[in-house]
């Protein structure tokens, strides 16, 4: 695995495992693993819990397993591995070993529910999905004891061979592991740990009828792999005493001990699965990887870097506190991530033609400016002036407001890095549209102003000959409430940011961007942080906004 700089603040997890080395614990030994189900694309909240378990045990000098908990093959495909597996890389980690499925273990599971039935401790139920929750009880109120639960062990024997042979239908029956129909953890009140699916199975094709919950196989897949410390989600502390029961209760190799953190919740975002799954089966996003979309490869095509969200990862801390996390944390990550480290460039997001009167038809000039303003590393990059220039239309007023700082009518402005130009001339179209200004430049300005020299500020441009075409995408939030749940007489569809995503056409780039490849994360002086979308060509360049130069949403909610 590789070594990050996130891996060193500390927290209470860290802080038992400790204490676990100190008394000389599974033998000085730290095993974690991250176990996802492979039945959708992996979110920000994952990568909270991808940062957790690989890097404690970076942290601790012990290996992080990456296993794949397939016991539902209705909802999981290869995409979603693929998927996966590639998040995990793309991050920063590599696991230990091969990538692992619970499905190696299907035999393993199987004859530990064999070794749980000849223990008198599980029983086959054919109870149905109503008549369980009937009696199962409440929270305040007992369960009863399933009329077929005292079986005996040949019955039980019996019967969950005809399970695994596929005799019997889907949902005729499952078998439960018989604990205390009386529990006040609702948890052990004799839960079901085998179902009935004929259906495929990505990885162990039709060999198997009946599949694990995920209660039963997790733990045990935990033992069989040797992990010393299973780190969930607080959801699962619920489901701890289970964990511990099955564990004593089976002849596993080791004895793995679970701790629950608080899962990540981050405002203006859905993390539910099935939500994200809706968002994109109901094509209200363009796909998992939607850049608005808070997944991992979201986020990776909108131009979020890795080291990025492990800073966020380690900012928000790991607590057992459920809390709600502000966008702008991770905005703000990925802001002093590019700020130090994305080269500059220019692009002008809706072209104003702006002709230099006083430089000479046919003529360049070729300036070199800093890629980076900060880093002479980064090198330069060259930028031409020639007659023929475009500016942004939101630059120009023909009569300046108070305290305007670019260009009017009459007024002078400079370009960056290049001349200052002044306005000497403004023409429209039949409607009275500004189409083109007629400007001047003084050769005096190149590079600084003169002692005295007055202009009103520093703009961006391009020169309209050899700058380079381009789809400018401005993305942003994709929900216009903090939290989109809230309305429970609503759907969460209803808060969709009808602006989350503005289409620019008729942008113009420096011509050095031309051959940008996907991915590349720049800033666009005065305009904001952008990459290079996956499916940009020579033909069609494409610049995905990643985010503003600085968080003018909060701006926006409080006008």
């Amino acid at each position: 695995m590789t070594k990050h700089d996130s891996v060193k603040p500390t927290n209470f997890i860290h802080q038992i495992i400790e204490q676990d080395l100190q008394n000389n614990l599974n033998d000085g030994k730290v095993i974690t693993r991250f176990p996802p189900e492979p039945n959708g694309y992996l979110h920000i909240g994952h990568a909270k819990s991808i940062c957790l378990n690989f890097g404690t045990a970076l942290k601790f000098g012990g290996e992080c397993n990456l296993r794949f908990d397939d016991t539902n093959p209705e909802k999981e495909s290869q995409e979603y591995i693929d998927s996966i597996i590639e998040d995990v890389r793309w991050l920063g980690f590599e696991w230990a070993g091969k990538i692992r499925y619970t499905s190696d273990y299907f035999q393993q599971l199987h004859d530990w529910a064999v070794h749980l039935i000849n223990a008198g401790k599980a029983y086959v139920d054919h109870l149905n999905a109503e008549q369980m929750r009937e009696y199962r009880g409440t929270l305040t109120e007992p369960g009863r004891n399933s009329p077929y639960r005292d079986r005996s062990v040949e019955e039980n024997l019996a019967l969950f061979a005809q399970m695994k042979s596929g005799e019997l239908p889907e949902g005729s029956c499952v078998l439960r592991a018989k604990i205390d129909m009386a529990a006040a953890n609702i948890n052990l009140r004799d839960p079901v740990i085998y179902r009935i699916r004929h259906a495929h199975h990505h990885q162990s094709g039709d060999s198997w009828k009946i599949y694990p919950s995920y209660d039963f196989a997790h733990g045990q897949s935990d033992a069989l792999e040797g992990v010393t410390h299973s780190i969930c989600t607080l959801e699962f502390e619920d489901h701890r005493p289970l964990y511990d029961w099955l564990i004593a209760n089976l002849p596993v190799p080791v004895v793995p001990r679970q701790y629950e953190f608080a899962r990540l919740n981050l405002n203006y975002t859905i993390t539910s699965k099935r939500k994200l799954k809706q968002l994109v089966d109901e094509q209200h996003v363009s796909g998992w990887d939607d850049p608005r979309m808070p997944t991992i490869s979201g986020l990776r095509r909108r131009g979020y870097t890795p080291v990025a969200i492990r800073n966020f990862c380690d900012m928000i801390g790991v607590t057992r506190s459920n809390g709600v996390v502000d966008m702008a944390m991770l905005e703000s990550a990925i802001r002093d991530d590019l700020d130090a480290n994305a080269p500059r460039a220019m692009c002008v997001t809706q072209p104003l033609k702006v002709t230099i009167t006083n430089f000479p038809e046919g003529d360049e000039e070729w300036f070199e400016l800093p890629a980076h303003p900060k880093n002479d590393t980064m090198g330069s990059r060259k930028v031409s002036f020639g007659r023929n220039l475009l500016i942004e239309q939101e630059d120009f007023e023909e009569v300046a407001p108070r305290k305007w700082k670019r260009l009017a009518a009459g007024e002078a402005v400079r370009l960056r890095g290049a001349y200052v130009i002044r306005c000497e001339e403004v023409i429209k179209d039949a409607a009275g549209e500004v189409i083109e200004l007629k400007c001047s430049y003084d050769p005096a300005t190149r590079g600084a102003n003169p002692e005295g020299y007055k202009a009103n500020g520093v703009i961006h441009w391009v020169n309209a000959d050899n700058s380079v075409a381009c789809e400018v995408r401005l993305y942003d939030r994709l929900f216009t409430e903090a939290n989109p749940e809230a309305d429970k007489n609503a759907s969460f569809l209803d808060c969709i940011n009808p602006e989350s995503l503005v289409v620019l056409t008729d942008c113009r780039v420096e011509p050095g961007l031309a051959e940008a490849v996907a991915e590349t994360n720049l800033q666009f002086e005065r305009l904001g942080y952008f990459c290079v979308d996956k499916a940009s060509t020579s033909e069609r360049l494409m610049f995905n906004r990643t985010v503003t130069l600085r968080d003018s949403w909060a701006k926006i909610q409080k006008g």
